[in-house]
């Protein structure tokens, strides 16, 4: 899963019938212009193996490539650099047939060898190439075994219901650019990509923008699945923090297509130019769902105690923030993933707004202000400690969410400092564990949810996902069990007590799950539909003249 700046997943029966992307856009769109696309911050990286955003991620979509993906409507998996595939009778090996003819970026020919390589890197037990977040998802594979220049083999090491996906959904990189791992090579790799993929990287300003150009030597554009895919010569991605800077970037077609937020869509796109030269989009799909959190450091002597975490929950006016932000297209999370998911217990309800109850909760725990200073305070290892903590935002338009926050927490006698910081400096810290409280998002991850990235306490060393250093054993021992459990009817059944489990320690104060989602976009740009079943499908639209 990817760090999301703003701010689960759920059962479907797949289509008996595969829908290839030539059924699904337009065949003859145009194959010119350039598509404007914003990026809500500059990426620390964009290395494959150590990036950990979302805007990274956005440049991989382009520029790197899968053995298989999936289908945007149906959500099977279809080729990509393998052709064809074999999962042994005994689960023990994956097998998979590459495509002929495939060449990276710089002309060198795309063989078996990176796919072993980069396997490889990943698991890599000194952490060479920073992969630590991405190492639970690998580590049930044994190894990558290469049969001949065009197949590899994945032996499978311990029984995983992700293990096919795992294989067949890693991004493949080079050997021969990546397997260097000096460090004026590793320093350039945080900028620069090579990859199979239908664009190549051609400008990187660092704080500004990415620009990419269409792969010429692309191995899929004269593939008949691919014909409706990829129709931009050229995607420009351009920074762009504010929301309000972003939406006037839109109006002047400065920006071909945004993410809007409720309030945009329904306050703030009511000018001249809506509806004729730009246009606004409300959706909902099936696609898995991001969710965003206020996160507390554990470690931190303030909130070890999960009496004083549930108060701090009580504190946090979701209902008036969906209101008078959201507009209603949302509801109150109620723990670490997509309520809505059939992986989600549907009998935990969210932690209601309630002062008294919190302020009834930090007596318990022997929190009173002892010096009329209009803080609570405590003894703790003999010291007199106040209930004061910074809480670090990385978008400041989300500040008046946290405002609220800071008030009712204020009127409780909590002293809460909110500090907006720089994106490469808030990732920087969440990596050193270097913080109290931090507001932050998920993006949705798999449909098929696997929870051991974030709450495994596993994953807290290496700077891995679980930054706020939640730990406990049941949960590790039913993530395990979960994980081995190849039917999804039991699978569910473990995981909703893990969702519980979750949810009574709150380690997170829970925020929103959206109901339904919005978009902007300008005139030139068409497309097929407002959004597929799993996904918007921007990689479908194209630039009309």
């Amino acid at each position: 899963m990817k760090f999301l700046a703003i701010i689960c997943l759920f059962l479907i029966s797949f289509a008996s019938i595969a829908v290839t992307p030539d059924k699904l856009g337009n065949v003859n769109a145009p194959k010119d212009g350039t598509y404007n696309y914003r990026l809500g911050s500059f990426p620390p990286t964009i290395n494959p193996f150590s990036y950990t955003d979302v805007y990274a991620a956005e440049v991989h979509s382009y520029t790197l490539e899968s053995l298989c993906d999936r289908n945007i409507e149906t959500y099977e998996w279809q080729p990509r650099l393998a052709k064809s595939w074999d999962e042994a009778k005994d689960g023990k090996s994956i097998t998979f047939t590459l495509r002929d003819g495939i060449k990276w970026h710089d002309g060198k020919p795309f063989t078996a060898e990176d796919i072993k390589f980069t396997f490889d890197a990943i698991m890599d037990k000194d952490n060479t190439y920073k992969t630590a977040r991405l190492k639970p998802y690998y580590e049930n594979i044994g190894s990558v075994e290469i049969l001949a220049p065009n197949k590899v083999k994945f032996n499978i090491k311990t029984v995983y219901f992700g293990n096919f996906s795992t294989a067949a959904g890693m991004s493949i990189v080079p050997k021969h650019i990546y397997s260097d791992t000096s460090k004026k090579n590793l320093k350039k790799l945080n900028k620069s990509i090579v990859g199979t993929g239908p664009y190549v990287l051609k400008k990187y300003k660092r704080g500004k923008k990415i620009e990419l150009v269409r792969n010429s030597s692309w191995w899929g554009k004269d593939e008949s699945m691919f014909k409706p895919l990829y129709n931009f010569k050229k995607i420009r991605m351009k920074v762009s923090k504010d929301d309000n800077l972003t939406l006037t970037l839109l109006e002047k077609e400065k920006l071909d297509f945004i993410g809007l937020t409720a309030e945009q869509f329904f306050k703030k796109t009511g000018g001249k130019k809506w509806g004729k030269e730009v246009f606004k989009k409300k959706y909902s799909n099936k696609s898995p769902k991001s969710y965003g959190f206020i996160g507390m450091n554990l470690k931190n002597q303030l909130f070890k105690n999960v009496n004083v975490r549930k108060a701090l929950y009580h504190l946090v006016n979701r209902p008036l923030m969906i209101e008078k932000f959201l507009y209603g297209m949302s509801v109150p999370a109620t723990g670490p993933w997509y309520r809505q998911s059939i992986y989600a217990d549907p009998s935990v309800k969210p932690v209601g707004f309630d002062p008294k109850k919190a302020l009834e909760l930090l007596r318990k725990e022997g929190w009173k202000d002892s010096d009329g200073d209009m803080i609570l305070d405590k003894k703790i290892d003999g010291k007199k400690v106040n209930f004061s903590f910074t809480l670090l935002e990385p978008n400041k338009d989300f500040e008046k969410y946290l405002t609220i926050f800071k008030e009712d927490a204020k009127k409780a006698g909590i002293d809460v400092r909110i500090k907006i910081v720089e994106w490469n400096t808030f990732i920087k810290l969440l990596d050193e564990r270097n913080f109290e409280a931090v507001r932050l998002g998920w993006g949705g991850g798999a449909i098929d949810n696997d929870p051991k990235q974030i709450w495994h306490s596993d994953s807290i060393a290496g700077s891995g996902s679980n930054f706020v250093s939640y730990s406990n054993k049941n949960v590790d021992k039913l993530i395990d069990q979960a994980r081995k459990t190849l039917n999804r009817d039991e699978r569910i059944k473990v995981l909703r007590k893990v969702y519980k489990q979750i949810a009574s320690d709150v380690p997170y104060l829970f925020l929103f799950n959206a109901e339904y989602n919005f978009y902007g976009h300008t005139k030139r740009m068409k497309g097929p539909k407002d959004t597929f079943t799993f996904g918007i499908g921007t990689d479908y639209w194209w630039v009309s003249k």
